[in-house]
């Protein structure tokens, strides 16, 4: 991806053509090279562990920059970020490791803790209140642990955008530097 390449230049951090290549990875017949070779060129020269974390900090701050920039870098990151999701590419594993409330698990944790404070804030904060019913709030559990168990991608997909598009502008736009 071109930001993550231009982000590296404005970091100072070095990323070969080999790496740069890497970022193109995919195992689908729209590959310009075969990805077979380039996977075992790659391995037999640097650490993956230490490439997916280099890129996915790298597209951080570059999805970070896009937002600074102005409405139509945005824009088109994002854009490009969707359509790489239409296929299998290798640069969405980095894209997903990158820093932030990101996984399945941490929003569970978080949905689970909001339906928690709020069930306490409506019985002990609110005795005024009649509490709700307790079969509506064991279907609301049911269905949030069901859809995070079940379709933990979407919940993600639909947790990172309510966070890019709601949290982030609420707090001025302004993203936690690493």
């Amino acid at each position: 991806m071109q930001q993550t390449a231009e982000q590296a230049q404005l970091e100072d951090v070095p990323l070969s053509e080999l790496e740069k290549r890497m970022m193109y990875f995919t195992e689908d017949e729209e590959m310009s090279e075969d990805p077979i070779a380039l996977n075992e060129e790659f391995e037999a020269k640097y650490d993956t562990q230490e490439y997916e974390q280099k890129v996915a900090k790298l597209l951080h701050h570059a999805y970070q920059r896009s937002h600074k920039d102005n409405d139509e870098t945005r824009r088109r990151f994002n854009a490009a970020i969707k359509s790489l999701r239409r296929g299998d590419h290798y640069l969405l594993v980095m894209w997903d490791m990158r820093p932030g409330l990101h996984g399945p698990h941490l929003i569970g944790l978080l949905v689970g803790a909001l339906v928690l404070a709020g069930f306490y804030a409506v019985t002990r904060l609110a005795p005024r209140i009649a509490p709700p019913n307790p079969r509506i709030i064991q279907a609301i559990l049911v269905v949030v642990i069901l859809g995070v168990v079940l379709f933990p991608r979407a919940v993600g997909k639909a947790f990172d955008w309510v966070l890019e598009n709601t949290v982030e502008r609420l707090m001025g736009g302004r993203n936690s530097e690493e």
